[in-house]
């Protein structure tokens, strides 16, 4: 995400983050595309990159992604980071995502199939690791919120937890998950976070997490459009660190 906040802090903990905090080095000719700007982006295959410092003023520190492989297939990514400072504040979101042809609702689309390789080289971090989707009555609404927004943690490090309180637990896609929920402004949130400790290879249908809102919360999936999948992390404090994704894919059908 952009310019939202789908994580809050939890408590008054001390941070993991160093006291000093070191810029990052961009590496030289190991990948497609080095991705050190704010917004830096790539794009290909039916894929996007972003490296998406949206929150980077609220605390000190640097990031940059790289794009290290693609094909029709699937897409493969790393970002180093380290940040400091800001504890209640998400610094980014790098993430990969399916770019997606506006106009279908979520009742329209039959399944979300997606396949995920991922892992942090330090866990000495505050950040998630998540799916994100945003949804919309207006099919051409911009992609950084919406009406509604899912989560589906894949991984939790430190003391963070989703906007607003769990609910319940679910068992979606074969697994057991905390739901939780909340209001982010004007959108509905929707988290479901892992139980599990760090999923690290994950392979799902993320339609089955809507039809279990649309079953169990009421979620207006005829008429919800869909108007982004993505996958990436979102770093509060730490490192320096690695968030390696060695495989993704995402498509809708």
């Amino acid at each position: 995400m952009k310019a939202t906040t789908a994580l809050l802090f939890l408590g008054s903990l001390v941070s993991a983050a160093p006291a000093g905090t070191s810029a990052v080095t961009p590496l030289e000719g190991r990948q497609l595309k080095t991705l050190c700007d704010q917004y830096g982006y790539w794009s290909g295959n039916g894929f996007e990159i972003n490296n998406n410092m949206w929150g980077k003023s609220s605390g000190s520190g640097s990031q940059c992604t790289y794009v290290d492989t693609s094909s029709s297939q699937h897409v493969s990514f790393r970002t180093n980071w380290q940040w400091s400072g800001g504890q209640n504040n998400v610094k980014s979101y790098p993430y990969v995502g399916r770019q997606i042809q506006r106009g279908r609702t979520i009742a329209s689309i039959n399944s979300m199939p997606t396949n995920v390789q991922w892992n942090y080289n330090n866990g000495n971090i505050r950040a998630n690791v998540a799916y994100d989707l945003f949804t919309s009555t207006d099919a051409n609404h911009d992609n950084t919120r919406g009406d509604y927004e899912l989560m589906v943690w894949l991984g939790r490090y430190g003391d963070i937890q989703p906007i607003g309180s769990q609910i319940g637990t679910a068992n979606v896609a074969g697994r057991n998950w905390q739901l939780w929920t909340g209001m982010n402004g004007n959108m509905r949130v929707y988290s479901f976070v892992t139980t599990q400790g760090a999923i690290g290879s994950f392979n799902a249908d993320i339609k089955a997490f809507f039809n279990y809102l649309q079953q169990n919360q009421g979620f207006p999936a005829s008429r919800q459009y869909l108007t982004t999948f993505q996958f990436g992390s979102e770093p509060f404090t730490g490192g320096p660190t690695t968030f390696q994704v060695n495989t993704w894919n995402g498509n809708i059908q």
